[in-house]
């Protein structure tokens, strides 16, 4: 069995979401000062690095993360590759040949190529899913989407893919890593954390690569 790690590392340099408080850890006691143990404070935003949306986050009466069933979040996923794309929009997804039946389905495009380069700065030109990709999402029954960056839906527009996934009970997980990552089916482990009435978490996100 082979384990791969696609969740992002948390440190003060990572790209935020413009806007969002950045990630902070500060050593607070440490041995020998005091302290018989080292202890340390973080702070951040909950949309830092790898995390999950909650419908809270853009639905007004939306469900929060603790309130979220976690049998979405383990289980069979399919890896899909897309190439040079403006965007995810039905064209794409319809051209992509994903398998019938894949429910949990991640993303994996260009964006990833600036997780390998340990790129620091925000890009605002990311590659996301349109509000047309998501109704295609929508209408296949996927029960969870991961993408390879902070956001599934474009930067300057935002709104529509968040509403018309996170409204028809859509897991969106933000954030991911897929640089090494081949296309094909995995077993996938994402637990955010239990942040009770939060619209969204920060988690742990790993592929199961049977040998």
């Amino acid at each position: 069995m082979k384990i791969i790690d696609i969740s992002l590392p948390l440190h003060p340099h990572m790209p935020v979401w413009p806007g969002d408080p950045a990630f902070q850890l500060e050593r607070v006691q440490s041995i020998g000062e005091d302290s018989a143990a080292n202890v340390s404070r973080m702070a951040g935003g909950v949309h830092i690095g790898t995390h999950v949306d909650a419908p809270l986050h853009f639905i007004e009466a939306g469900a929060a993360i603790d309130e979220l069933d976690l049998s979405l979040f383990m289980g069979r996923a399919y890896v899909v590759e897309f190439g040079t794309q403006d965007h995810l929009d039905r064209k794409a997804f319809e051209e992509a040949k994903i398998p019938t039946g894949a429910s949990r389905l991640l993303l994996k495009t260009s964006n990833s190529e600036l997780w390998r380069r340990d790129d620091r700065e925000f890009n605002e030109s990311f590659l996301a899913v349109s509000a047309d990709g998501a109704d295609w999402l929508v209408e296949t029954g996927i029960q969870l989407v991961g993408v390879d960056y902070l956001s599934v839906a474009p930067f300057q527009d935002s709104i529509p893919t968040h509403q018309k996934l996170l409204s028809a009970g859509i897991v969106v997980v933000e954030g991911l890593n897929l640089s090494v990552v081949e296309p094909g089916w995995y077993g996938f482990y994402c637990l955010p954390l239990k942040l009770v009435g939060s619209e969204g978490a920060p988690a742990r996100a790993v592929l199961v690569q049977e040998a």
